[in-house]
């Protein structure tokens, strides 16, 4: 199992040719200490496991790794359907060009789903082929807490949760945060 920063771990995840919107995502607290735990599956690509922290209110610290190759059917009951909320991973547009492209496409969809009667999801769902994302889809989070599904995946990764905690706990000792932004 190989840990790397968190950015470098999503990366992986943006250079995968698995369809957009197969993505599927599970985070919340960390069960002790602070930052949050995310598990992000793909049936195509697998599950990763990233573990993050605010070093203060600009800049997110973290570590991530690979667990899985792919998303199997034990694993499968872990992460979301299409209901509940959603997420997206996304790239900036290389280009001037191609970032007026992508607002002007992105207005369009804005109007039409305005004009007709749509969906929430619809609308996601739109507005995120328009912009290119990588990945996108339903997640299940907690902002103050823990979804039970979280606890689950821990316990189906036990080696990577203790190795993860561990070099986050390493990231925050030598960023000497504690339990304050710096």
């Amino acid at each position: 199992m190989r840990v790397r920063d968190w950015q470098d771990v999503l990366a992986d995840v943006t250079e995968t040719n698995a369809e957009p919107d197969g993505w599927r995502a599970v985070a919340g607290d960390r069960s002790n200490g602070i930052g949050e735990d995310l598990y992000l599956g793909h049936p195509a690509v697998g599950v990763y496991h990233l573990k993050t922290y605010a070093k203060n209110p600009y800049e997110v610290r973290g570590k991530g790794t690979r667990v899985a190759r792919r998303l199997d059917d034990d694993l499968d009951s872990f992460f979301p359907e299409k209901t509940g909320g959603r997420f997206a991973v996304r790239e900036p547009a290389p280009d001037e060009d191609t970032a007026k492209s992508r607002a002007k496409r992105l207005e369009e969809v804005v109007k039409t789903h305005a004009d007709a009667p749509t969906t929430p999801d619809a609308l996601f769902d739109d507005a995120m082929d328009v912009l290119e994302s990588p990945a996108f889809g339903p997640m299940a989070y907690e902002f103050d807490g823990r979804p039970d599904a979280l606890d689950g995946l821990a316990e189906q990764f036990e080696e990577s949760e203790e190795l993860l905690t561990e070099e986050l706990e390493d990231l925050v000792e030598r960023d000497d945060v504690n339990k304050g932004f710096q």
